[in-house]
């Protein structure tokens, strides 16, 4: 088994003094936040307690899409395809971003009914949409043996390649005169006046005038110990790849058993869709209430799961000194093992709808932890209890293909400009007050 490789990025060798902004998390949508910045000329430092792309965003599918998402997405999911066009060019960096197209099908009445409601979704937002019969599908997919009622094309959306889109944006914004700092963990932030005034890391002071936390699955931890109730839960995926080989799709495809997707390299990204592996954590039990909606709405693709997660949310720190070592240094990367039985399942479906892959090589195989909202939308919203710091987290599985317009719109917040796009279904009030009550 071996684990996901990410184009690695060096961290800078000192820490700055002081700059305007300060992104925490060097995933996909902090390094957007973070180029984007940079590039409308504020004083960035983008800091990663690991190394950039070291969880999700360096194991996700890799697809580009708005066709499928929650209707608050669609205008991010529209904003950020028009950013990709773009990244290569402005960063300076491969991304491996291309329209290679995606595709949907339905076997069952209730993917059926699934299909529809996004061809409706894709219609009202004015996307292009394409239904395919069982015929046409035939034609798009030669040589294959799908077993499906309709199915749905958008032929604008693509792919990336995620072990280069982040490191690029990285490298973009050091460029254009961020520094990106890795290995580094944030500890705390100080306020003045109840105003964000600066970062404490593990390797000194950076004094600022915004914060964007962008830390994926440790958001929660992160904002806790500030006295931020944010409700983030994780869920397991696993994927592989194989290596190159012909016969396979042209374009991302999902169905009710798997989702693959050519890679740039020649070889395909392969998971199993289907329900989610929910870690049962010390957190499920204290953010029950707010799941319950969400829990019983998707009972039949959710899956509890325990794990070592739990030992490790009980040992883990909630709340810590600005001076301790913090357990973002305890823990520099999530890492967990691939579920196997899942990864084989989801292979055998694709070796039997694809005949060509049955003599795939499998290269990697990989776990990977999702942060998910009751809602399964993000959070991408200034606190107002503590003006200049901005939440960009809880992505639930989505943050990918949206991430470099989530991120510019966090940078847009933080810097208080106009947004390319309403922010109000992303603010964090929708589950409540944000401040806890008293620090528990």
């Amino acid at each position: 088994m071996m684990r996901p490789y990410a184009d690695k990025v060096e961290s800078d060798p000192s820490v700055p003094a002081a700059v305007d902004i300060v992104v925490i998390g060097g995933g996909i949508v902090g390094c957007s936040a973070a180029f984007w910045a940079a590039e409308q000329g504020h004083r960035v430092a983008l800091i990663e307690k690991g190394r950039i792309a070291g969880e999700q965003s360096s194991r996700n599918w890799g697809w580009v899409r708005r066709m499928g998402r929650a209707v608050a997405e669609y205008p991010l999911g529209i904003e950020s395809l028009r950013i990709w066009d773009t990244l290569a060019q402005r960063t300076g960096h491969d991304t491996g971003f291309c329209r290679t197209g995606v595709v949907y099908t339905a076997q069952t009445d209730a993917e059926m009914a699934w299909i529809e409601t996004v061809r409706r979704d894709a219609q009202t937002f004015g996307l292009a949409a394409q239904s395919l019969t069982p015929a046409q599908l035939s034609d798009r997919f030669e040589g294959a043996s799908l077993t499906a009622r309709a199915g749905l094309y958008t032929e604008d959306d693509g792919r990336a390649e995620p072990a280069l889109a982040a490191p690029a944006l990285a490298r973009g914004a050091r460029t254009k005169g961020a520094t990106v700092l890795t290995g580094c963990a944030v500890r705390s932030i100080e306020t003045k006046a109840g105003t964000v005034s600066a970062v404490i890391t593990e390797r000194g002071r950076i004094a600022c005038n915004a914060v964007i936390v962008a830390g994926g699955a440790w958001s929660r931890l992160f904002l806790g110990n500030l006295g931020i109730d944010f409700p983030q839960l994780r869920v397991r995926g696993s994927a592989m790849r194989t290596a190159p080989i012909k016969g396979g799709p042209a374009h991302a495809l999902g169905n009710g058993a798997f989702g693959i997707r050519p890679r740039l390299d020649g070889g395909y990204t392969i998971a199993q869709r289907g329900r989610s592996k929910v870690q049962i954590t010390p957190d499920s039990f204290r953010l029950f209430g707010k799941y319950l909606g969400s829990l019983r709405e998707n009972r039949g693709e959710i899956s509890l799961t325990v794990d070592r997660s739990m030992w490790d949310g009980l040992v883990t720190p909630r709340h810590w000194q600005p001076d301790e070592i913090s357990p973002f240094e305890k823990c520099r990367v999530l890492d967990p093992e691939p579920q196997e039985a899942a990864l084989a399942k989801a292979m055998r479906a694709v070796q039997a709808a694809f005949p060509a892959l049955k003599q795939a090589t499998i290269t990697e195989r990989w776990g990977g932890i999702i942060d998910v909202t009751p809602d399964a939308v993000p959070v991408i919203d200034p606190v107002d209890e503590i003006p200049g710091l901005v939440i960009a987290s809880g992505f639930s599985g989505h943050g990918f293909g949206i991430g470099p317009a989530a991120g510019q719109l966090a940078g847009e917040l933080a810097t208080g400009v106009p947004t390319l796009v309403d922010p109000t279904p992303f603010r964090l009030d929708r589950f409540g007050g944000a401040m806890l009550k008293a620090a528990e």
